[in-house]
């Protein structure tokens, strides 16, 4: 089973990338591929998986298309597709600047309705498919100062309710994960008395 993976040398993402190889996946991180340092790190720590990297931006609908075909062209059918991709820009509503709520829901919301469109399609047809989207608990709780990083994570675990009604009857789930706060990079950037 071919598995992409977004945001896929990200915190949470690098480790989902880990454990599916580890479950015998051929596994394609999808990532920003401009930090050199950041993917010789995370090659180091998946050393000996069957683990590949494909660059793309998935805030951008084109470079999500492209990166998928030369997935498909490579690797064959995408078969698992799980949506980790996201980005915080933390302020009060009354302060925070129209790019900072576009970002966050372009890269954090559109992107999963990007992806997942792009393969579900081919899913259906072969009648085998799992997408988990990664939402968290902010999307269901609030959290101050994150009303963008909240609507969107809230806006995933409705599309994904949506999309695996439309979907399970053709063999294909859909499923979104709320984590809680976990040790990476993006929420180490948070002040501590919000940790």
């Amino acid at each position: 089973r071919v598995a992409v993976v977004t945001g896929g040398i990200g915190g949470i993402g690098s480790e989902v990338c880990r454990q599916l190889a580890l479950d015998g996946r051929r596994v394609i991180a999808l990532d920003l591929g401009g930090n050199p340092a950041r993917l010789e790190s995370f090659f180091a720590a998946t050393a000996g998986l069957d683990i590949d990297f494909e660059a793309a931006d998935v805030g951008n609908p084109d470079s999500c298309a492209a990166a998928i075909d030369r997935i498909r062209i490579k690797h064959g059918c995408i078969d698992i597709l799980v949506n980790a991709a996201g980005i915080t820009r933390d302020a009060r509503l009354v302060k925070m600047a129209r790019a900072q709520w576009d970002d966050v829901l372009r890269v954090n919301l559109d992107s999963v309705f990007t992806l997942c469109q792009l393969v579900i399609e081919s899913m259906c047809e072969r009648g085998f498919g799992r997408i988990v989207n990664i939402s968290s608990v902010n999307g269901q709780t609030g959290q101050f100062g994150q009303t963008n990083y909240a609507a969107a994570k809230a806006g995933i675990h409705g599309f994904t309710m949506s999309l695996a009604r439309e979907v399970a009857r053709k063999g294909v789930s859909v499923n979104s994960v709320s984590p809680g706060y976990i040790d990476t990079e993006m929420t180490r950037a948070m002040r501590e008395d919000i940790r």
